[in-house]
């Protein structure tokens, strides 16, 4: 059974920087591209950034500049690097994966950009 397990959410305050990590497990015989999608209170999910097994990368324009998306095939992991974080940017941030032909969540960590 394939599993999504995301780690480095939490409060920051505005300008900071945070790094989202997920790590994909189990039986995996392909791996495609890999995001991250945000969702905040009363509003729909969004994408924030995905990438391909090629390393070819996609940013939602409001976060063109600040964050950066990063993968290490070695460990079926995606990295999201948030720089100069805006109150805006509060939501729940999910992982995504195509896996063996399948697409996959995870459970979502809680970003919070206050002061």
């Amino acid at each position: 059974q394939v599993q999504l397990v995301e780690s480095g959410g939490g409060l920051v305050q505005p300008g900071g920087s945070l790094r989202l990590s997920c790590a994909a497990s189990g039986s995996m015989f392909s791996i495609g591209s890999m995001g991250w999608y945000r969702q905040a209170p009363r509003k729909e999910r969004e994408l924030v950034a995905s990438i391909t097994s090629l390393l070819r990368t996609n940013y939602a324009d409001s976060v063109k500049g600040r964050f950066t998306i990063s993968r290490d095939n070695a460990k079926n992991t995606v990295y999201l690097q948030m720089d100069s974080l805006k109150p805006e940017d509060t939501a729940v941030y999910y992982c995504n994966a195509q896996i063996n032909f399948s697409d996959y969540w995870g459970q979502g960590t809680q970003v919070t950009v206050s002061s």
